[in-house]
């Protein structure tokens, strides 16, 4: 599969990738013998790639690496910051944080918190984000006021968000108290800050918002102890076969003649 080369330097962990940006304007990184344009495609199964005259192989490609990360609120999902905000890399331990080209699958608020997949697998990370996919992520969601029956079957059914309607969601109120209202929420799309769009929509603040589940992919293990905030754990075997098999699943759905 052919991708940008900035992006294979980073994956090969070679360079970050605005460093690696930065190597191919300077004229380092050549493609099949001519000197690389930023925007230009590679595919080391069929093209040759070079860094300073040195040949990169893809079996020099580091181990892909698959991880589940609890992330506190205030840190960004993303590989750069240009406020210089934390990034959700800074909670990684160096021997992860670099030269691996871990990045996070898709992403969550600043102000949210909860599980995010990082890995270093660009072609498991393009599925998992593609609209096409629909894996479906829970949230506790705190609300100010109480929400009614029929506003929760309104969020249900879909609500018009910037001239689309959101897919059907699963929607409950869990708790309540003299103020507020813990609702559970499980999306199978994730559009810009859905959650707290189609809340304050129907007139209700969100005041804290946690992804606890990525498809089974939990904050929760199975004995009952969650992920603390700020720390990660590996993904089981079981769990990244389940990200791979729902997407080759998907994609022959799509594929079948109709």
């Amino acid at each position: 599969m052919s991708e940008r080369v900035q992006k294979i330097l980073s994956q090969w962990g070679i360079a970050s990738r605005r460093q690696a940006e930065k190597m191919i304007l300077a004229g380092r990184v050549r493609l099949n013998g001519r000197v690389v344009q930023l925007g230009d495609k590679a595919d080391l199964t069929v093209d040759k790639l070079e860094v300073d005259g040195q040949p990169l192989l893809s079996s020099q490609r580091p181990q892909f690496i698959y991880l589940l990360i609890n992330k506190p609120a205030g840190v960004v999902s993303t590989c750069y910051d240009p406020q210089k905000r934390p990034i959700v890399l800074d909670l990684l331990p160096a021997k992860l944080r670099e030269g691996k080209g871990i990045h996070p699958v898709g992403r969550l608020d600043a102000d949210s918190t909860g599980a995010l997949l990082l890995t270093n697998d660009g072609k498991l990370t393009l599925s998992l984000t593609h609209p096409r996919y629909h894996l479906p992520k829970t949230y506790r969601v705190w609300v100010n006021g109480h929400p009614t029956p029929s506003e929760l079957d309104c969020w249900c059914k879909g609500v018009m968000l910037s001239g689309k309607k959101t897919l059907p969601a699963r929607v409950k109120a869990i708790e309540r108290s003299k103020e507020h209202t813990l609702l559970e929420i499980v999306l199978t799309e994730g559009r810009n800050r859905q959650i707290r769009r189609v809340a304050e929509q129907l007139g209700y603040k969100v005041l804290k918002l946690e992804r606890t589940a990525i498809g089974p992919i939990g904050l929760q293990s199975s004995n009952g102890l969650v992920l603390p905030s700020g720390h990660y754990r590996h993904l089981k075997e079981s769990e990244v076969k389940f990200l791979k098999n729902r997407f080759d699943s998907t994609s022959s759905k799509l594929a079948a003649p109709t």
